[in-house]
């Protein structure tokens, strides 16, 4: 076992496996609502989000925000705003988390265009914060707290 996969155990941290993709983004199985969905791992989205076509599948509540959302080449796109969900990464979870809903189309048409499977959602600093996250890409992982 490495020195810091030990660490990370011995402080409580849950470890989640990364697969990176074609595009070289790495992603990660989560649960939102006890929903199961594909995400991509984003330090740089400072929210977490989801497309708007999965509020349903997810179960979320959605009310309209007057935040614009921006990233991937896309700007001043119209949001939602979802509260109180439960998000679970593998044995990790955190209840009355916000989640940010907005068209994720232009990020699944570029991941597509590289053969790379879409996804629901990403997420972002939000959640890293709230985990005390640690990432290590030498072994694909991601610790939580």
């Amino acid at each position: 076992m490495s020195t810091l996969r030990k660490l990370m155990k011995e402080k409580g941290y849950t470890r989640i496996k990364l697969k990176t993709t074609v595009t070289n983004h790495l992603e990660l199985k989560a649960k939102i609502n006890k929903v199961e969905g594909n995400f991509i791992l984003d330090t740089g989205a400072s929210s977490s989000c989801v497309g708007l076509d999965t509020a349903e599948y997810f179960n979320l509540f959605a009310e309209d925000s007057d935040v614009k959302a921006a990233g991937a080449g896309a700007t001043d796109m119209l949001t939602q705003v979802s509260l109180k969900n439960e998000l679970k990464i593998k044995g990790w979870k955190k209840k009355k988390v916000s989640l940010v809903l907005f068209d994720l189309s232009h990020v699944n048409q570029a991941l597509e265009n590289h053969n790379a499977e879409k996804v629901h959602g990403i997420i972002g600093a939000d959640i890293l914060k709230k985990g005390k996250a640690v990432i290590d890409y030498k072994n694909n992982c991601l610790y939580l707290k």
